[in-house]
């Protein structure tokens, strides 16, 4: 073994093959299952974020409107405590995507995701969500020249476009936020971006719910859903739910409405998790103001420090399984596990001997115009929000507001968006979806190597609306 790959294997040799996050002391106890029937006015399918913040929000909006959670296992053990804790305020994936689909709303969109982080950092003093909630903002970081000039344009155009907040780094002022020799310069989103815990983020939201008064059952999945009368019944294995209206938020699981199952599928993303550094370690990397990074490839990197000095290192592999379906067996990938790390060190080779703790992976909800679609169904009694791909940490709230919105019959500034009233291509039936994604794949790694030229199937796919990403 060549002796960057042996430095990358025992780095991982006591890695827990599990999600840092969910392994917290402070992870709340499970709340029973549903047995025999309930009634309400509002059901919530999904204890993740999406749900989790639905619920809150319409107890927020009516105090006395009687609402019930349902989780198929705990609240928070999927995505919402799996992910890398970036809290984006941006509803676009990103303001080139925003640009390329959406920008004549541009600016409503962008000063509604701003609303809306803010009102998250808001409901974390108000609610006391003891999530290490820091408001660093992020750096997307350029590794090869054709990023920085990517980066400069992106400059450009939200300077044009009036959006301020973003600060250009140069090599020098770049290494001296966060120190690699692999760092050209970055492009730094002072407010934009907010770190936290994220299993910690939604065990406060579901604390907060109860407090408010709603009703959560775990270990209850929603098995099946249909009108009833003037309302909606969910059945679980062990009873059922009649309620007026119904809120999915189980993102990527498959919907209770079938119709939309076709417009996401289910993208594997990994990640490692450092030991704590030493204080000669964190020197070594600077890193004093503890922004989010992640790097401008199409096959990227994300990477953040934790309250306890630990540095959380994913992405790059984006691993779709054939069929779509989410497997318990592909959270884990030792082969990526090794990749990531060899990247690790590549990047900070300051930090050779550092260990991994832990390593793991989990599902994210990938649509193919890469940021949330909404919808209803059974005459307005149900509403939907999936699709986030990979933002969902902030986007999720912007989501919930949209259902309860939907729900209510209300025209707001939020329904009225194009954004929210179209949907993204369907992904195609098996085995067009496999061949297509992998075909995708490999001309995005192509385009990585190529200086960022993007070959004849990504120019169509651009063209097209299409994507895919985590």
């Amino acid at each position: 073994m060549a002796p960057a790959a042996m430095t990358s294997a025992r780095s991982l040799s006591d890695a827990r093959p599990a999600p840092f996050w969910l392994e917290d002391p402070g992870k709340p106890d499970p709340l029973p299952a549903l047995a025999g029937d309930e009634r309400c006015d509002l059901l919530v399918v999904g204890g993740g974020y999406s749900g989790l913040w639905t619920a809150l929000l319409a107890k927020e909006r009516d105090p006395a409107r009687d609402v019930v959670l349902i989780e198929g296992r705990e609240a928070g053990w999927a995505a919402s405590g799996r992910n890398g804790g970036f809290c984006a305020a941006s509803l676009t994936h990103g303001l080139g995507n925003g640009l390329a689909r959406w920008p004549d709303e541009l600016t409503k969109l962008e000063e509604l995701g701003g609303r809306n982080l803010d009102a998250i950092e808001e409901a974390v003093g108000r609610y006391r969500l003891d999530c290490d909630f820091e408001r660093t903002g992020e750096i997307d970081v350029a590794t090869e020249p054709y990023q920085l000039a990517e980066l400069h344009e992106m400059h450009q155009e939200a300077t044009r476009l009036g959006f301020t907040g973003l600060e250009l780094l140069d090599a020098d002022a770049m290494r001296a936020e966060v120190d690699s020799p692999t760092f050209l310069g970055g492009l730094w989103d002072r407010r934009g971006v907010a770190m936290l815990h994220p299993a910690k983020l939604a065990w406060g939201l579901r604390r907060a719910c109860l407090e408010q008064g709603v009703r959560i059952y775990e270990n209850t999945p929603g098995l099946r859903l249909a009108s009833s009368g003037p309302g909606i019944v969910v059945r679980t294995p062990y009873g059922r739910v009649l309620a007026h209206r119904v809120a999915l938020g189980t993102n990527v699981f498959p919907s209770l409405i079938r119709r939309v199952r076709a417009y996401t599928v289910p993208v594997y993303d990994y990640a490692l998790m450092t030991e704590p550094l030493s204080a000669a370690q964190l020197a070594s990397v600077g890193w004093q103001r503890r922004q989010g990074l992640g790097d401008s490839a199409n096959q990227f990197h994300y990477f953040r420090i934790t309250a306890d000095h630990r540095i959380l290192w994913g992405g790059y592999d984006a691993v779709y399984p054939f069929g779509g379906k989410v497997r318990a067996e592909m959270d884990h990938r030792p082969e990526t596990y090794l990749k990531l790390a060899s990247h690790f060190f590549r990047c900070f080779p300051q930090l050779e001997g550092l260990r991994f703790s832990h390593a793991w992976g989990g599902a994210i909800d990938t649509c193919t115009r890469f940021s949330a679609f909404f919808g209803t169904a059974h005459g307005g009694k149900v509403a939907y929000a999936a699709g986030f791909t990979g933002l969902g940490v902030g986007a999720t709230r912007f989501g919930a507001d949209v259902m309860l919105d939907l729900l209510s019959g209300e025209r707001t500034e939020r329904t009225e968006l194009k954004m929210v009233r179209s949907k993204p291509l369907p992904f195609p039936p098996e085995p067009v979806a496999w061949a297509g994604i992998g075909l995708t794949k490999w001309a995005m790694a192509r385009a990585d190597a190529n200086d960022g030229r993007r070959n004849l199937w990504l120019r169509t796919m651009d063209r097209f609306g299409l994507g895919f990403d985590s």
